[in-house]
């Protein structure tokens, strides 16, 4: 594969494409695409895409639904159990708990943003919504760190007994089981749909989970009469979190800096470097938007085409790009030839519709 230096002509194109862009109602999405493919049938189906991105979106609010049912229904259960044993550190727990139950509500509020139509300010639609959604949620999971820390620095100078260790200790087993659960399905839904707040948010779930653990073997070593085994866990279980509230702020941070795996870099390369007509790859910049990845790509044609030849080969690489780079919505594809003879470098071809 052949690659070029992208043309220094410092000028912008503003050509967008009909791909992730805001529509109406489905039927009507679906029977213009159709009728596009009967006049273009290069054409790549942006009903199918919008499609997609909508689908990401309503399992994003799925995910976040049934996982506040859980943690509410585990907050729950040991809010009775405090109720019983009196237990102050269960108490924090439980707190924690329904805390964390809420920390679905900024992200809903990202993902119901997510699905509006962009606009002439907001150009690029709502995406980045999420974004700010996690940043929300690491200041919290920094928050229950720097709880978790003091409960436990205050437990370890001031020891308190614990009554109805059995239940306290049962208690925080369904607080781990519960938010263990909730994290891998946050985690493993966020990774699906590229949305990298709804990660962070299973992130968080799981150290809250470290925190019920917390509870259970502070229990087990007050029932074998140590009762600074509390507060010694606390803290143990308080480094657990800082390493995975640095994950989380990694991942956000990463986003926020349009930051992509050089992987799908490497694909598309790839990719484009097969699409006939094309001689050279030049840059290849993409960017998360909310949960989708936007891309802008340099290609090199041959300087003798028509200006429908190199439209077309733009048209194809355009095509090829969103059809097998997982989670791209839309292209632009920035078409130059690869000799001085007869063309205008201050005027490259854009495929667009």
């Amino acid at each position: 594969m052949s690659e070029l230096d992208p043309p220094q002509h410092g000028h912008g194109h503003g050509h967008g494409h009909g791909h992730g862009h805001g529509h109406g109602h489905g039927g009507v999405r679906r029977l213009l695409s159709k009728l596009g493919h009967v006049f273009t049938p290069h054409s790549h189906d942006s009903a199918d895409k919008t499609d997609t991105a909508l689908e990401s979106s309503s399992r994003g609010m799925r995910v976040l639904g049934i996982s506040f049912a859980i943690l509410m229904a585990t907050a729950l259960v040991q809010a009775v159990i405090v109720a019983l044993s009196g237990s102050v550190a269960l108490l924090g727990d439980t707190l924690h708990n329904f805390a964390d139950a809420l920390t679905a509500v900024p992200l809903a509020i990202a993902f119901s943003l997510g699905r509006r139509a962009a606009t002439r300010r907001f150009t690029y639609g709502y995406g980045r919504a999420e974004d700010l959604a996690g940043i929300v949620i690491v200041v919290l999971i920094a928050v229950s760190a720097g709880l978790a820390g003091y409960e436990a620095v205050k437990r370890l100078i001031n020891p308190e007994n614990v009554q109805a260790l059995g239940l306290v200790a049962a208690a925080g087993v369904v607080g781990f089981i519960g938010n263990e659960w909730v994290a891998r399905y946050r985690i493993k839904v966020g990774r699906e749909i590229g949305s990298a707040a709804l990660v962070a948010d299973g992130l968080h779930a799981r150290t809250d989970g470290f925190t019920s653990l917390a509870v259970l073997l502070g229990a087990g070593g007050a029932a074998l009469g140590f009762p600074l085994a509390d507060p010694i866990v606390g803290l143990l279980i308080t480094a657990a979190i800082c390493f995975v509230l640095r994950d989380a702020a990694k991942e956000i941070y990463h986003r926020l800096m349009d930051a992509v795996d050089p992987q799908l870099i490497a694909q598309a390369e790839q990719i484009l470097s097969g699409v006939p007509g094309v001689e050279g790859v030049g840059a290849i910049r993409m960017r998360w938007i909310g949960h989708a990845l936007r891309a802008e790509v340099d290609i090199a044609v041959r300087h003798d085409l028509s200006l429908v030849e190199a439209h077309a080969v733009a048209v194809e690489a355009e095509h090829r790009l969103i059809h097998d780079v997982p989670r791209l919505r839309a292209a632009t594809v920035h078409a130059d030839p690869d000799g001085p003879v007869g063309i205008d470098h201050h005027a490259p071809l854009v495929a667009h519709r």
